[in-house]
């Protein structure tokens, strides 16, 4: 996404937890955990005409985060989850006039169904939605399938393909929905 934006000419910021090789001139952050992706991307995104948000922070994180080594000899830890900030709804909750949003749902079932529902929820203008437990899709791999959904009833389904030719479906997309508006 982030050298697909540079290639089109735009000034791109990459919060990233990732050391990928990126376009030269693209301004990346590097971040480690989701709360320093969520300072991050919050003290960024006003600026910004665009915010796409296609990290996948993880929806929980330990409670308690432990400053030692468990051992065996102690018995099976018993480690609590919590719920991690939702980074999407912040950035859509405080969305300026002009601004884009673009959110991602990794889905394992009821893709369009769930991937409305966010659309809706978060505040944001487009939601690209992939079947994770699809072969080749998503995570780990080189290529991709999604569907686009706009908060207009818009959708656009792109098959398997190369992750780049994903990018300029979603760049498409951004176009077209800041023309509209």
């Amino acid at each position: 996404m982030a050298d697909e934006a540079a290639t089109r000419g735009a000034k791109v910021t990459l919060v990233t937890t990732t050391g990928l090789p990126v376009a030269t001139g693209i301004d990346v952050v590097r971040v480690s955990t989701a709360a320093e992706m969520e300072a991050a991307v919050l003290s960024r995104s006003d600026d910004a005409d665009l915010v796409v948000m296609a990290a996948a922070v993880a929806d929980f994180r330990p409670a308690h985060v432990a400053d030692a080594k468990f051992k065996k000899a102690t018995g099976v830890p018993e480690i609590r989850l919590e719920p991690t900030n939702d980074i999407l709804a912040a950035v859509g909750a405080r969305r300026r006039t002009g601004q884009t949003i673009v959110g991602f749902a990794a889905e394992t079932n009821d893709l369009r169904a769930n991937a409305t529902e966010k659309l809706t929820r978060k505040g944001v203008d487009l939601i690209v939605a992939n079947d994770v437990s699809a072969p080749g899709v998503g995570f780990e791999h080189d290529t991709n399938a999604v569907v686009i959904l706009a908060a207009d009833g818009w959708t656009h389904e792109v098959p398997l393909t190369d992750k780049r030719a994903i990018a300029r479906a979603i760049l498409d997309a951004v176009s077209t929905t800041r023309s509209n508006q």
